[in-house]
């Protein structure tokens, strides 16, 4: 990788490397300011000539099926994540190869998962060189601790069918895991004991890889039908004992979430959406199986039903409760790309309107139009977000890999996007002053809920004017709070007013320790930090924005912030010795004996204050 003296950089305000893996790159240039040229790859002409007339392409295993395929170093092989979890096909290639001795690999994946730790091996002894997919759990950890040799590469669903496609990565060797297939190679993820779905991810695998393999465990005769896999892209078929653990493909069931932060964030988010404008007759949306998101999609189903009107598409990973929408008569197609529980499979299998999609239809801008912003809702988690409204989906706040990009970034397109997140994971604020990876530009995410009110984007004059009278909570992105009501005219932001704080703390504990060394008070520097971080959180509570204005809420006026934020980190299970920072680091505190965490932070900030107060 070249020397940081000449990274880049983009749009984003992002460094970046001029080149990756010794390819040079395209630096993000702003929403819609790039424009792709040239033609897409194609990968070599065959012909029947080398093919079995009688149509049976099977071979005797996988190792067989590489060689044949003509396996070398330095080749790019790619796999699906359809049987998610319960994946046993990957971990197999790279057996394979490395029995093989072959080295220096790319694995190419549409997702990984803590099923594919075994990877880690071939990572160590040199027979995958670097995997350009998503990375997390273990796998997530040991590139983020900078021991692939090569560097990581990750994109999204629709990212990943464009660079295929435009050439940018070739794929020497695509191995498709198939629940059905027949010996001609038509395979897919409908029937089987591994039965997935759809096979969508697969597509431009099989379209562009050079080389396709397909891996299955229920062979049937000819003809495979329905056809998601077609057998005249493929090379070899390769029939193993077992492709997948059902139960870790698809759940039997799916699950609403039962926290009630959870399940308040779901009810404003529909509240939201319902006060905008944007539940009517014909809309369209998309949203996920997590936990949040089900029970948005049970609100929305009894709105649709209670107003006797339709939702004409719904996108995305399909769950017992968007069948429920379609059987009901409340929604009138779901376009699948992925398929999370056994109600999902068996009504793609059955439901004309429950529609197999590829990535390529509603995820890749690199064609002519997509799905995606023909979407009137979009509903999106995130690890991180911060007060411009970016946001974070791959890392934590470490830096560490947590999940793939998945579709994210493709759906940021959608005519409203919205992210329904908590303020705080395990202790762990989810907004934040800057994300820590910036994954989705501020300017595509339109609308933040949490369990404490709803963040509209300023950018969206159209929807803070449809909601202005409502009665929801609405409240303003931080960094326009002032730290202060106490003092007129004050300008400083409550994020710099913590910043300054928190680093005069750190400062003033590195003096101490310099000068009195062994003789000073001992100081618990994690709580000194966290307490500084964290003395001021309920304000948050203790401030409302009306008609433009910051002023004290209905609920400072009966409790000041420290008497919140300790009730806030109490919820959280923050250490006592933090809260008791948070408790008494202002006039609350006067007559309490101070911990020395807490007399550091007293001063600190009120240095601030009265230099602030004038």
């Amino acid at each position: 990788m070249a020397n940081k003296s000449d990274w880049i950089k983009n749009a984003a305000g992002r460094w970046i490397p001029p080149e990756i893996n010794g390819e040079k790159i395209i630096p993000f240039k702003g929403i819609g300011k790039h424009r792709p040229s040239g033609n897409r790859y194609g990968p070599p002409i065959h012909t029947s000539i080398d093919y079995p007339p009688d149509g049976n392409k099977q071979v005797e295993s996988l190792k067989d099926a590489l060689v044949k395929s003509g396996i070398r170093d330095g080749m790019v092989i790619s796999t699906h994540h359809h049987l998610r979890n319960g994946d046993l096909v990957a971990n197999q290639v790279f057996k394979a190869a490395s029995e093989l001795g072959i080295k220096d690999l790319v694995w190419f994946p549409s997702a990984s998962f803590p099923c594919h730790e075994p990877i880690i091996e071939y990572l160590k002894d040199g027979t995958i060189h670097h995997i350009e997919g998503s990375m997390n759990g273990a796998l997530g950890r040991f590139c983020s601790e900078g021991k692939m040799r090569g560097v990581g590469v990750l994109r999204s669903h629709g990212g990943r069918y464009q660079a295929i496609q435009d050439g940018e990565v070739k794929i020497d060797i695509a191995v498709i895991a198939a629940p059905t297939a027949d010996p001609f190679g038509n395979a897919n993820g409908l029937y089987g004991p591994s039965a997935c779905g759809g096979l969508g991810y697969s597509l431009a695998d099989m379209l562009y890889g050079d080389r396709v393999i397909v891996v299955t465990d229920h062979l049937v005769p000819f003809p495979c039908i329905p056809m998601q896999i077609v057998g005249n892209y493929v090379d070899f078929v390769v029939v193993m004992d077992k492709i997948g653990i059902p139960e870790q493909i698809v759940s039997g069931t799916t699950r609403i979430t039962r926290s009630p932060d959870r399940l308040l964030i779901a009810e404003n988010t529909a509240r939201f959406c319902d006060a905008a404008g944007l539940i009517k007759d014909g809309f369209s949306f998309q949203a996920g199986a997590g936990g949040t998101s089900l029970a948005i999609g049970i609100y929305f189903h009894k709105m649709l039903k209670e107003r006797g009107i339709k939702a004409r598409f719904a996108v995305g990973g399909s769950t017992e409760y968007s069948v429920k929408m379609l059987e009901d008569g409340v929604l009138e197609y779901m376009l699948d790309a992925q398929t999370f529980d056994l109600t999902a499979v068996e009504s793609m299998r059955n439901n004309s309107r429950h529609a197999d999609i590829s990535i390529f239809n509603c995820y890749n801008f690199h064609g002519k139009g997509t799905y995606t912003t023909m979407m009137d809702v979009m509903i999106l988690g995130a690890t991180e977000v911060d007060v411009h409204f970016n946001g974070n989906v791959v890392t934590h706040s470490d830096g560490i890999l947590l999940h793939g990009i998945g579709g994210w970034q493709n759906c940021l397109h959608a005519r409203c996007t919205i992210l329904p997140v908590p303020l705080f994971r395990n202790r762990i604020p989810i907004i934040r002053d800057e994300v820590t990876t910036l994954c989705g530009p501020g300017e595509l995410i339109d609308v933040i809920v949490t369990e404490r009110g709803i963040a509209i984007n300023p950018l969206r004059t159209d929807l803070l004017e449809k909601v202005k009278n409502s009665g929801l909570p609405l409240k303003s992105i931080v960094m326009k709070i002032p730290f202060t009501l106490l003092a007129e005219g004050v300008t400083i932001p409550f994020i710099d007013h913590v910043r300054a704080v928190c680093r005069l703390c750190i400062a003033t504990e590195d003096v101490l320790k310099t000068i009195h060394q062994e003789r000073r008070t001992p100081v618990n520097r994690d709580v000194l930090i966290a307490g500084a971080l964290l003395a001021d959180v309920g304000k948050l509570l203790e401030y409302e924005i009306v008609n433009g204005k910051v002023i004290k809420s209905d609920f400072g006026r009966y409790l000041r912030h420290p008497f919140s934020g300790v009730g806030l980190a109490f919820k959280h299970g923050v250490p006592e010795a933090v809260m008791h920072v948070i408790a008494t680091h202002s006039k609350e505190g006067a007559g309490e004996k101070r911990s020395p965490e807490s007399i550091i932070f007293h001063h600190a900030d009120f240095i601030d204050f009265e230099l602030v107060k004038g």
